[in-house]
């Protein structure tokens, strides 16, 4: 694992070289990812890196969360609350919708959860610009392999140095890193909606979705929910279609 985070950050210095920046940021989240991420920033760049906590009518305990995580590996952080802005903003698209009787009702706790996604993602980026760093994804393996993420949300950024990690492998990481148990032992959750966790909302587990990446025997049922996924999500993986010249 030692050589795993050498390798890592090496690969992050080598980014802010190439892309002539200064350093480097992350949203925090509260999560194990955006956890093992802030600790391999501040690793490559101790004089240069930055965490972002974006609040926006997330889980009680996700502020809280972040919190340690940053004291713990000494990360320094603003945080940008976006409650207001979100609520302003979906409040005006729901009534124009509405106005002109286009409004799908059971399309709007979706709507709603990627555009608190796509607001930190904009957040990221306007804080990157002030600094002169570069924004740094969370997504693991697991998350790439089956999209879930949000297109042009969490999964807009300029780096992914865990999306060659599983689940397992990145909390074996926070384990080495020291991050805070409470972190490594909650349920993961992308803290959408109260209650709401990833592995209920994809309808499989991490457990399996790393297995069936590392080539081992799962359950067909979950294979294919798996499978399903990561077809229906291709796009999230690829530059936008263009037709031939």
């Amino acid at each position: 694992m030692e050589q795993n985070v050498i390798k890592i950050v090496s690969w992050l210095q080598k980014q802010v070289e190439q892309a002539n920046v200064d350093g480097l940021l992350v949203g925090v989240s509260g999560g194990i990812d955006s956890a093992v991420v802030a600790n391999l920033i501040k690793r490559a760049c101790p004089e240069s890196s930055l965490g972002v906590v974006m609040p926006c009518k997330s889980q009680s305990d996700d502020q809280k969360h972040a919190t340690s995580v940053l004291k713990a590996c000494g990360l320094p952080s603003i945080t940008v609350d976006l409650t207001e802005t979100h609520e302003v903003m979906f409040s005006n698209i729901q009534q124009q919708l509405k106005s002109t009787n286009q409004l799908d009702e059971n399309q709007l706790k979706l709507a709603d959860a990627n555009l608190r996604a796509r607001l930190r993602m904009s957040t990221l980026y306007t804080v990157a610009t002030n600094h002169k760093y570069l924004v740094v994804g969370t997504d693991n393996a697991a998350e790439w392999y089956t999209g879930y993420f949000t297109k042009y949300g969490d999964g807009g950024v300029d780096l992914v140095p865990l999306v060659n990690l599983t689940k397992g492998e990145v909390r074996e990481m926070a384990e080495y890193l020291g991050v805070p148990g409470e972190v490594i032992h909650k349920q993961p959750s992308a803290g959408l909606w109260e209650g709401q966790t990833d592995e209920n909302e994809m309808g499989t587990s991490y457990a399996n979705i790393d297995r069936h990446l590392e080539g081992k025997e799962i359950p067909e049922k979950d294979r294919e929910i798996i499978e399903a996924m990561h077809t229906r999500s291709a796009h999230k993986r690829q530059l936008p279609p263009a037709p031939p010249k």
